[in-house]
């Protein structure tokens, strides 16, 4: 018997480094109509997706059920995280025409030493003309020889954005020998800046295998409940694209959940004017909306110190959340930028930390760095990791086998340096997790956050009081080092914020102000001398994510402006994910090159003697491309909006094609969802 859906519902889920959340919107009126969240198991996302994606359709109001979902989007985090804390897949890098300087600008390998770099000769010039012919029989040689944890490819050539036939050729002579996926520069940006582009495909390409298990992992959830409907991905401006398009994209979803947030921030409080601030449990994520828009990064989104050349929304993010791993520097206090696992997270989840941390307070050594600190698995749900233990080296298989399936104390795992060496590629493998004390455990010690089990929170602060004073703390100790974290985080909030409200004007950065006198407000202290300073946003704070009324109440009060929590603020991302758009810019690139003729470059390149016919051309290719991109990203009935920048010769018309030097054309189309029509039985 069929069951025709009567109501057209959006499901937004947003998988977080500590939560994962879902929201089931009116898909005409965007009422949020059920919401649900649940913890992120990250050795299987399908786990956690399942609960949430459940748990918000029992939520529905009675008549409501999954047949009338007709459509599920996913914003993530995931991406983010892996870029800030340094993890992904082992891949190789081909960097076409590149000489020692360029390689040494990419920042590869400062970053990725353990990455192979393959340079070969080839490349193109500025006009697109081949400078070098490509080294077909090294790159071959070259490809042939690489280690099997190698599980990606990264190809950049120069002016490859002019001309990608390398990038086009190298790929090929890839697919010969390897089934790995292939990332190629030319096909995620359209700047020149080799470096750069290089650098861009290499994290894209670190990040497909995550990319293709959330994808695996959200399929799985909405088969489980009988959803067969189109999936689609937040990307990190904001606006989506069909999972089948962005996967081997995965590096466009940088900045995913902050942009799903901002979306659904500015819906949920119906603001056009504010500084959005997302805590989550690995980063903040802060932005700016004015005048109903998020701004974008034109110079391409900047994440964990890295500049790419992904499109994204006007966003910072830090290593700064609710999970961030705290640290003491002498007395000082530091919070992240690594996630572990809150210590009362843990304990609720495997009681026995209490006994573990009650053995590291009975050690008569007054302190150390490993008490208070644990080693787990990534799920209790799962008995061992799944991973092929062939991939692992001798001491990582001993060091997994020493671990077992019990939570173990640091103490007890780490015996030497090499030991602590073996333990940090186990984490970035994501075999396994540390949980130690953390925001979140401060929160739950000082009664502003009751979560998880307290117990374990106020056993946590001890052995850290115990370490940070080295001497037995007393009950007022224990309250004054959580009180300590909490200030802190608030601190480094504070900063985040005021850093986001300058950058939104003239200054550019509060680097440009004297940094004592920021300082001195945001550690909520403003009197310097006998000066009281004072700094407020024009625009109010609203503040989402789990985490955020922990600390922003006390963001606000220091900066002396308004926070505002919008509805289902908890999962704001999920409510974005559900309700942005599907769009595409392309940018096609006339200029004059030899010979008195015009180049247009763009999907295609072409040639033409008129600089008329060139831009007319460049408007057309641009203009027929991002149609086909909505398209193919599952959208329908786009709005287009073309615009053309030209730079002539002095005394010729700045809007005409006499005297052009070059042309910039830019068409940009955004349009609704496709939704599933169909009947479900």
């Amino acid at each position: 018997m069929s069951n025709s859906r009567t109501r057209r519902l959006h499901l937004g889920v947003d998988t977080g480094g500590t939560f994962t959340d879902a929201a089931v919107l009116d898909g005409v009126t965007h009422e949020v109509l059920a919401t649900a969240k649940a913890l992120t198991t990250k050795d299987d996302l399908s786990i956690g997706v399942i609960r949430a994606i459940s748990g918000a359709v029992a939520d529905l109001p009675e008549g409501l059920g999954s047949v009338d979902i007709t459509l599920v989007s996913v914003s993530t985090t995931l991406a983010t995280n892996a870029v800030v804390e340094g993890h992904g897949d082992r891949v190789a890098a081909v960097f076409i025409g590149f000489d020692d300087d360029m390689t040494e600008r990419t920042g590869v390998d400062r970053g990725f030493p353990d990455t192979p770099i393959i340079r070969v000769a080839g490349g193109h010039d500025h006009g697109g003309n081949e400078r070098t012919p490509l080294d077909e029989e090294s790159l071959r040689r070259a490809l042939g020889l690489l280690d099997p944890s190698v599980r990606a490819l990264a190809i950049c050539s120069a002016f490859a954005t002019r001309n990608p036939e390398h990038e086009h050729r190298a790929r090929a002579l890839a697919e010969e020998s390897t089934d790995r996926p292939i990332t190629i520069s030319s096909e995620l940006s359209s700047n020149l800046d080799a470096p750069r582009r290089a650098l861009t495909s290499v994290l894209n390409a670190r990040l497909i295998g995550r990319a293709y298990a959330l994808i695996g992992s959200v399929r799985e959830a909405m088969a489980d409940i009988g959803l067969d409907v189109p999936l689609m991905l937040v990307k990190g401006d904001g606006t989506r694209a069909l999972a089948s398009t962005i996967a081997t994209r995965p590096i466009e979803t940088v900045l995913s959940g902050p942009a799903a947030s901002m979306v659904g921030a500015a819906w949920l409080s119906g603001l056009d004017d504010f500084i959005l601030s997302d805590i989550g449990g690995t980063t903040t994520d802060v932005g700016v909306m004015m005048s109903g828009r998020l701004a974008l990064r034109s110079e391409g989104a900047e994440v964990g110190g890295w500049r790419t050349m992904v499109p994204a929304g006007d966003l910072r993010t830090i290593g700064l959340g609710g999970d961030s791993d705290v640290t003491l520097h002498g007395r000082s206090i530091v919070i992240g930028p690594g996630r572990v696992v809150p210590l009362s997270l843990a304990a609720s989840q495997s009681p026995e930390v209490i006994g573990l941390l009650e053995a590291d307070l009975a050690d008569e050594r007054t302190g150390g760095a490993s008490h208070g600190r644990f080693v787990l698995l990534p799920s209790r749900l799962s008995e061992r990791p799944a991973v092929g233990h062939g991939e692992l080296t001798g001491p990582e298989l001993a060091m997994l086998q020493r671990i077992g399936t019990q939570v173990r104390s640091m103490r007890s795992i780490l015996g030497s340096s090499r030991d602590a060496r073996t333990l940090d590629g186990l984490r970035h493998a994501g075999l396994v997790q540390v949980s130690a004390f953390t925001p979140t455990d401060a929160a739950h010690v000082l009664h502003r956050q009751a979560t998880f089990d307290r117990p374990a929170a106020v056993l946590g602060a001890r052995l850290l009081a115990r370490f940070r004073d080295m001497a037995r703390p007393s009950d007022d100790d224990v309250h004054a080092l959580a009180t300590d974290v909490w200030r802190e985080t608030v601190r480094a909030s504070c900063r985040t914020v005021l850093d986001a409200a300058f950058a939104a004007g003239p200054l550019g950065t509060t680097d440009s102000l004297a940094s004592p006198l920021i300082e001195s407000i945001c550690r909520g202290e403003p009197q310097t001398g006998l000066v009281h300073v004072h700094m407020t946003p024009t625009v109010p704070i609203v503040a989402v994510g789990g985490p955020a009324p922990v600390f922003y109440d006390e963001v606000a009060q220091r900066l002396g402006t308004e926070v505002v929590y919008p509805p289902h603020w908890r999962v704001a991302n999920a409510v974005g994910a559900a309700t942005g758009v599907i769009s595409a810019t392309v940018v096609v690139v006339v200029e004059s090159i030899s010979d008195g003729d015009w180049g247009v470059h763009g999907p295609t390149r072409e040639r033409y003697g008129h600089p008329g016919e060139a831009v007319s051309r460049a408007r057309s290719m641009a203009t027929d491309e991002a149609l086909r991109l909505v398209a193919e990203r599952g959208g329908t009935a786009p709005l287009l909006t073309v615009t053309v920048k030209r730079i002539v010769l002095p005394g010729f018309d700045p809007e005409g094609d006499m005297g052009l030097l070059s042309a910039e054309v830019r068409a940009e189309a955004s349009g609704s969802p496709a939704v599933s029509n169909a009947t479900v039985s």
